[in-house]
C-alpha cells in the first residue's frame, strides 16, 4: 500500500520547482542583458529621422526638455514634430519662439478631440503620419536625452533589416525611498523587455525612448487594433509589430532618456495601475512567460518560509542562498548596464518588494482602463 505523501515534502518539492523556474529565467533570459556587450565605437549609420513628441499643456516641460532634443549632434537630415494636442497653456507661443532659432522644429497643432479614440494615440498617429522621413524616433515632453548623441545612437541600430529599436527611459536619481522604488521598478521592467528581445521574443517598448520605421507603423494599421484603449501606444503596438528579426535594442548610457519621477506614492500607484491594464492584451505567449515569472517570484517567499518552519530550515536557507547568488549577480550586472548600479546594494530589499508589488498591482489586470492619457 502506497503511503500518502507528507504535505511538508510536497511543499518543499513545489519550492524546488519554483526556484528552478526562477533560476532558468535568470540564466536563460536575464543574463542576456546582464552580460550584454556594448557595440564597439565606430562609424554610425545615420539616416534622415523624424522625432515626434506629443504634448498637452506641457509648457513647463517643453521649456525644460526641448532644447536637449534640438541640440543633438546629428549631421543627416532631421526634424522634430511637436504635436500640440489641444493645449490651453503657453505651449504654442513657446514652440513658436523656439522655431526662430531651430528651423527643424515643426508644430502640428490639434484643436479638436478625436471621437472614439481615447488617450495619446490620435495625436501620436497624426505626428507619425505627418513625418517627412521613414525613421521615426519617439519620446515624451517630460523626457530629455541623456546626451547629445541620443538621436545618433538610437538611429544607428537600424541595420540588417531592423524596423524597431527599443531604448531605455530612465528616471532622475533623487533622495528618498519612493525614488529608489520607481527606478527599481523601471529597471526591472527593462530587464525583462530587453532580455526577451535579446532572446528573440520582443514584447514591449517604452514611449519615452522608442524608434521604428513609419512603414511598419502603416503596415500594422497604426494603433487601430487598440484605439479603444487609452494606453498601449508603445507596449501594445510593439507587442503586435515586433518580431525576432525586425527588433534591435540600444543599451548605451548616451542613448537613454531621463524623466522626472512621480513625487507622491498615490500618483505613482495610479500610473502603474494604468500601465498594468494594457498587459492583459499581450499575445498569449508573452502573457504566459511574464505570468510564470511573476507567479514563481510571488510564490517563492511563502514557500521558503513554510519549508523553513515545517520541513528543514537548513535546506531552506541553502535554497534561498543559491537563488540569491544567481539573482544578485544578474541584477547587479544588469543595473550597471542601465546606469542604476547604486540600487545594487539594496537588491535583497527589492526582492522582497517585488512580492508586495505583485500583490498590490495584480488586481489592476482586471480593472477597466482610464480614459486620460496623461
Amino acid at each position: 500500500m502506497i503511503e500518502k505523501l507528507d504535505w511538508r515534502l510536497v511543499i518543499f518539492g513545489v519550492l524546488c520547482l519554483v526556484t528552478i523556474i526562477q533560476v532558468i529565467y535568470y540564466l536563460y533570459f536575464f543574463r542576456r542583458l546582464a552580460f550584454y556587450r556594448l557595440a564597439p565605437e565606430g562609424l554610425y549609420h545615420q539616416q534622415p529621422v523624424s522625432v515626434v513628441i506629443c504634448a498637452r499643456d506641457e509648457a513647463a516641460n517643453l521649456a525644460k526638455n526641448l532644447p536637449g532634443v534640438l541640440v543633438q549632434e546629428y549631421v543627416d537630415k532631421h526634424e522634430l514634430i511637436l504635436v500640440n494636442d489641444n493645449s490651453v497653456d503657453e505651449s504654442k507661443y513657446l514652440i513658436e519662439a523656439l522655431q526662430k532659432d531651430f528651423p527643424q522644429l515643426q508644430m502640428l497643432e490639434l484643436k479638436q478631440e478625436a471621437k472614439f479614440i481615447t488617450g495619446k494615440k490620435f495625436p501620436l498617429s497624426m505626428g507619425i503620419k505627418s513625418a517627412k522621413y521613414d525613421t521615426v524616433l519617439l519620446t515624451d515632453a517630460d523626457c530629455v536625452p541623456a546626451s547629445e548623441f541620443w538621436m545618433q545612437k538610437m538611429v544607428s541600430r537600424f541595420q540588417h533589416g531592423a524596423e524597431i529599436v527599443l531604448g531605455y527611459g530612465a528616471y532622475y536619481k533623487k533622495s528618498g525611498l519612493l525614488n529608489k522604488i520607481i527606478r527599481f521598478e523601471t529597471f526591472h521592467t527593462a530587464l525583462q523587455y530587453f532580455s526577451y528581445a535579446l532572446a528573440g521574443i520582443p514584447y514591449m517598448g517604452t514611449g519615452r525612448n522608442l524608434a521604428y520605421k513609419k512603414a511598419v507603423f502603416l503596415r500594422n494599421k497604426g494603433f487601430s487594433a487598440h484605439n479603444h484603449l487609452p494606453g498601449g501606444d508603445d507596449d501594445l503596438f510593439i507587442n503586435a509589430a515586433a518580431t525576432p528579426r525586425n527588433t534591435e535594442v540600444v543599451i548605451d548610457k548616451d542613448a537613454f532618456t531621463l524623466s522626472e519621477p512621480k513625487s507622491s506614492w498615490g500618483d505613482w500607484i495610479k500610473q502603474k495601475q494604468r500601465h498594468f491594464t494594457t498587459s492583459k492584451y499581450y499575445k498569449p505567449r508573452h502573457k504566459f512567460l511574464l505570468g510564470l515569472y511573476a507567479a514563481s517570484h510571488f510564490l517563492f517567499f511563502p514557500l521558503i518560509i513554510i519549508s523553513a518552519i515545517f520541513f528543514s530550515w537548513e535546506i531552506a536557507i541553502g535554497v534561498f542562498v543559491l537563488r540569491s547568488i544567481v539573482q544578485g549577480v544578474i541584477w547587479y550586472n544588469a543595473m550597471e548596464k542601465l546606469n542604476e548600479q547604486d540600487l545594487g546594494k539594496w537588491y535583497w530589499a527589492f526582492d522582497i518588494f517585488l512580492f508586495l508589488y505583485y500583490l498590490i498591482f495584480a488586481p489592476a489586470l482586471w480593472k477597466k482602463p482610464q480614459k486620460d492619457w496623461k
